[in-house]
């Protein structure tokens, strides 16, 4: 527990700085974060990350999360670059006579796409819908993190998922999405928001919702490799994938809900 404390405490006193000043520290980040993302993939795979493969999977992730100004010197939009990698990727595979097999590209792929486009929205959010908008994210997402541990602890017996994750309840999410609701209203009473008291609800309503299944879907993979955490970057917290899981998938949801144009 104290470790755990301890690297809480360190990574918040990087992360909320960063979140605040925004501009091409949040950009940095958010690629960053992406990088050691896929990196997670790659290892929980058990395929080293010094090797080709890993630096065509790392640049497609990059595709997304890079500020848009360094593309502007290449003839293609994102997507095109993006498909570019996948290209790159498959090509590989026979160049390495299927050492790098059909099914890895795949992996890699859907991974650079889910992690590039989860952490782009992270540095979109906040860029251009301001720090209370990416503040009310956090908020929904940590609240319903820390409501379904503390009533599924209390009063959670029926299993939400055991197969994937067997220490999730019924009551434990259930939980979790009234919290995320009141703390979303009562952040909206504090700040001021374009959305009113009941569309705010409703969009924790929502977002909770996916954040859980975002969560759910880390512990599946998770599962199919036979892996506790998604790395050890984090000491008693695990890996970065560990830890965003919930906000890779709904920070694309949220952008949307605002009226972003989805990649």
């Amino acid at each position: 527990m104290k470790q755990r404390v301890i690297t809480a405490v360190i990574a918040c006193l990087i992360f909320i700085p960063v979140l605040f000043a925004g501009g091409l520290y949040i950009d940095w980040l958010a690629a960053l974060l992406a990088a050691v993302g896929i990196s997670e993939i790659f290892l929980m795979k058990k395929q080293i990350i010094v090797s080709v493969e890993f630096l065509i999977a790392l640049l497609a992730t990059f595709t997304w999360t890079v500020p848009d100004s360094f593309l502007n010197g290449i003839p293609m939009t994102k997507f095109g670059f993006y498909f570019a990698m996948i290209m790159l990727l498959l090509t590989w595979m026979v160049l390495s006579k299927n050492r790098t097999n059909f099914e890895s590209v795949g992996i890699y792929t859907l991974s650079s796409l889910y992690i590039g486009t989860g952490f782009h929205y992270l540095a979109a959010i906040r860029n251009k819908s301001g720090l209370v908008m990416i503040g009310l994210a956090f908020a929904i997402i940590w609240s319903t993190d820390i409501g379904a541990y503390m009533v599924g602890k209390a009063i959670g017996k029926n299993k939400l998922w055991p197969e994937i994750s067997p220490n999730k309840t019924w009551e434990g999410s259930i939980g979790a999405v009234v919290v995320a609701m009141i703390v979303a209203v009562i952040y909206a009473s504090i700040f001021h928001m374009k959305f009113t008291m009941v569309q705010t609800a409703g969009i924790a309503f929502l977002l909770s919702i996916v954040g859980q299944v975002g969560d759910l879907v880390e512990s599946a993979y998770k599962r199919y490799w036979g892996v506790k955490d998604s790395g050890k970057i984090l000491p008693g917290h695990g890996g970065i994938l560990d830890r965003f899981d919930s906000t890779l998938f709904v920070l694309p949801v949220f952008a949307a809900i605002l009226g972003f144009t989805i990649i």
